[in-house]
């Protein structure tokens, strides 16, 4: 059972952490696949999954190594886990599916452009980001593989960059509404106030 629940955990690390390169393709280059007469998914898509192929492919030599063996580190995991379920689900309340897929960024003229700052979003602009995060930590802290380790850091790393991005983006989108918003509500990591 341990090792079915590492292999799988190493599968979804290698999904989340390919995340951030997805959207790297896009931000830095909204207009250009805004301007695309055919949809961009058919070349992002096949990318994305081509991503996946080398992350697994570069990782399945590590893909063993065992950092630590705790029983009870699936305790904390499981906690991040319904937190990622729980984010996951509010972040669809004002935002909607097109928005998840990243259709405004890529399509031209579509109708749903918004800016989404109710509900979760109105404590972090980035909440979806956040329920990955905490997927991820949760894959690494449960089986203990260095490789979900590594790939947490990884996603973070570009995730960081990726959100950076995706800010500037979103500012010549909505211009001064944003910088509001972006200056009052923190990106990933809520403020905890007492």
């Amino acid at each position: 059972m341990l090792t079915l629940l590492r292999t799988a955990g190493w599968i979804a690390c290698v999904f989340y952490s390919t995340i951030p390169g997805f959207w790297l393709l896009i931000h830095p280059r909204a207009e250009y696949w805004r301007s695309r007469r055919r949809s961009p998914y058919r070349i992002l898509l096949p990318f994305w999954m081509l991503m996946w192929a080398v992350v697994a492919a570069v990782t399945s030599p590590w893909r063993s190594v065992v950092l630590y063996t705790n029983h009870g580190s699936w305790i904390p995991a499981a906690v991040l886990f319904c937190a990622g379920v729980i984010l996951y689900k509010v972040s669809r309340s004002e935002f909607s599916m097109a928005h998840l897929g990243g259709l405004p960024e890529v399509l031209p003229n579509h109708k749903q452009q918004r800016l989404a700052t109710a509900g979760i979003r109105a404590r972090v602009r980035h909440p979806v980001y956040l329920g990955h995060l905490c997927a991820m930590l949760a894959w690494s802290l449960g089986t203990g593989l260095a490789v979900c380790w590594a790939l947490t850091a990884l996603a973070m790393l570009t995730g960081a960059v990726m959100i950076t991005l995706e800010d500037k983006e979103l500012e010549i989108r909505f211009g001064e509404e944003y910088r509001r918003y972006r200056s009052t509500v923190p990106s990933v990591l809520p403020r905890i106030r007492l």
